[in-house]
């Protein structure tokens, strides 16, 4: 997949309708949660082999587009 976009899927009839990595139980919160706890990329990969370098990658920059957005101060 070029666009790392399409590695990030929405279904409502999975994982609650959260984001996972495509179309596996695996959620983006859920590889959030491990950089956050310390592991490295290889780390996490080695934890979830099911994921690959580009997954990671669609988790981070997913996180990041969600939280860029503007605050208007009345």
């Amino acid at each position: 997949m070029a666009n790392l976009s399409e590695r990030i899927t929405i279904n409502s009839e999975q994982c609650g309708g959260r984001p996972c990595i495509r179309g596996m139980r695996i959620r983006v919160i859920d590889i959030l949660d491990l950089y956050a706890a310390g592991l490295t990329a290889q780390e996490i990969l080695a934890e979830m082999p099911d994921l690959e370098m580009d997954d990671l990658k669609a988790a981070l920059t997913y996180a990041a587009r969600r939280l860029d957005h503007p605050i208007v101060a009345a």
